[in-house]
């Protein structure tokens, strides 16, 4: 898609969103806040199923995980030995005539159409002044690039001196670190283990661009599993459905020689070494998985390993996961191997044990964190709108999995009289304790049937004069638009049959 009708693509999205009620610009009366979204009544109900699709997957559903919440508001000295006081920076270029400021990879990208990830604020400069560029507003001269700190800083108590300040955590890993030993002990957990977290977190971004995917607040969804250095390749959980799952591939070799990625089973990349460990590699299956699982289209998934020069400071290896957008192949996703560099960071600036008894060996050992399953709620939420979002000639149909509609239900009397209506309700009634159902009445059942399937309700139930008669409902599928009947008695045991056991429709339709 071309870079023009990309963005409008993205304008449509945005628009749709707001005027369905999935999302709104934060503070719009106001003219709005760069960078920071509210979610409606339908995008809360959509988030909070991402959310709980993916604790219960990774965190319920395992005996190894456990999780935490922690303060958004953190202690300046947890930054400091994290190194993102250091090290969380962006490269900035300022217009020396307007005074506008802009994300100086970003600025490249936009201006000369080529990808720079990784690139050093040396190499931008070079990049700047080989192709004159300018500022796009008025056409002024451009600072040199300089690093710009993404972290949100604040004074905690009445005064405002060095000894108050904090910052609003920039990610979630830090604080299952500092919390480590504390899970360690209250939950009796040996390795291998992790911890996992769903929370906020704040960056001051210098460009806020294409709707979610980069925003200034922001939620994420994050692992840290713990493994023994020593046992870096014994992953227990490899069976041969893993081993042999296929993933999109671009390595960092497949990069630099101009290629494209390549399919290629687990078990492939892991034995070529594209994959350096089993835990690594089992955990990045999981995830991408996990959206092909929830509906997404895996032609429009890969994992791309960081180049060298682009990996952060704490990382040994990192992999992505990206989804083709309109405007490209980004990022949703990412999972770097962090090595025993954390641990030990706090260890060094706190001065507190954080190590690991290991009663085989009968030593202490600090755990590596051999993968860091990292994911952006948003950017997730984004996805799955994005991919769900369909034109047919005579409908626009969100095919949103049923497990993550907002709506799992809606119900609708044929007409507003003859005692339809008072039956209805008692069926949305009914519904309501195990779904969450839509009522509605108004306009004909056309216009109900296309409201619905705008925002995602896999299916709709119909009250009419045979219900009245033999107790029997018809079901229509969003996809298809095909209806069955069935007994009220059956309703429920049919909807959670089609919604979580992933029974088909057609299936459904054939035993009846």
């Amino acid at each position: 898609m071309e870079k023009k009708s990309a963005k409008s693509f993205i304008q449509e999205i945005a628009k749709f969103c707001k005027e369905k009620g999935f999302v709104f610009p934060s503070c719009e009366i106001y003219g709005g806040f760069s960078g920071f979204y509210d979610y409606g009544p339908l995008g809360v109900e959509l988030k909070k199923n991402i959310k709980d699709e993916w604790w219960n997957t990774f965190v319920r559903q395992r005996d190894d995980v456990v999780g935490i919440d922690a303060c958004t508001i953190t202690h300046a000295m947890v930054w400091k030995a994290s190194g993102h006081v250091e090290s969380f920076t962006d490269p900035l270029i300022e217009c020396k005539k307007c005074h506008k400021r802009f994300r100086a990879d970003h600025f490249i990208e936009d201006s000369l159409g080529i990808s720079v990830d990784g690139i050093t604020i040396e190499q931008i400069n070079e990049i700047i002044e080989k192709h004159s560029l300018k500022c796009p507003y008025c056409k002024g001269e451009l600072t040199s690039a300089k690093a710009f700190n993404l972290m949100f800083k604040t004074f905690v108590g009445a005064v405002e001196d060095e000894s108050s300040i904090a910052y609003l955590r920039p990610e979630t890993a830090q604080l299952m670190f500092t919390n480590f030993k504390l899970v360690m002990k209250a939950s009796r957990l040996k390795l291998p283990f992790g911890i996992a977290q769903i929370g906020r977190a704040y960056r001051n971004e210098i460009s806020p661009r294409d709707f979610l995917f980069r925003m200034r607040e922001f939620e994420q969804m994050e692992i840290e599993y713990f493994v023994h250095p020593d046992k870096l390749n014994d992953c227990p959980y490899l069976n041969e459905e893993l081993l042999n799952f296929e993933l999109n591939v671009y390595s960092a070799e497949m990069q630099k020689k101009g290629e494209k990625h390549k399919k290629m089973k687990l078990k492939e990349a892991l034995e070529k070494g594209i994959i350096k460990t089993a835990w690594h590699g089992y955990w990045l299956v999981l995830m991408y998985k996990w959206f092909v699982d929830l509906g997404v289209n895996p032609e429009k998934l890969r994992i791309r390993q960081h180049l060298p020069e682009e990996l952060s400071h704490y990382a040994l290896d990192t992999w992505d996961i990206e989804y083709e957008f309109p405007f490209g192949w980004k990022e949703i996703h990412g999972m770097a191997n962090r090595t025993t560099y954390d641990l030990e960071r706090h260890m060094k600036f706190s001065g507190k044990d954080l190590t690991y008894f290991d009663e085989e060996t009968k030593k202490k050992i600090v755990p590596y964190v051999v993968a860091e399953p990292s994911q952006g709620v948003d950017r997730a939420f984004l996805v799955f709108i994005i991919d769900a979002y369909t034109k047919e000639k005579d409908r626009i149909v969100l095919k949103l999995h049923p497990r993550l509609a907002p709506y799992k239900v809606a119900v609708f009397p044929l007409v507003k009289r003859d005692g339809l209506d008072k039956k209805a309700k008692e069926i949305h009634e009914m519904l309501k304790k195990d779904f969450t159902s839509f009522y509605d009445e108004k306009g004909s059942i056309g216009r109900r049937y296309a409201r619905q399937d705008e925002i995602g309700t896999p299916f709709c139930i119909t009250i009419d004069y045979q219900t009245l008669e033999d107790d029997t409902v018809t079901i229509r599928d969003r996809d298809t638009k095909e209806q069955i009947r069935v007994k009220v008695s059956e309703l429920k045991k049919i909807l959670y049959e089609l919604i979580y056991n992933g029974v088909k429709f057609e299936e459904i339709k054939k035993k009846l």
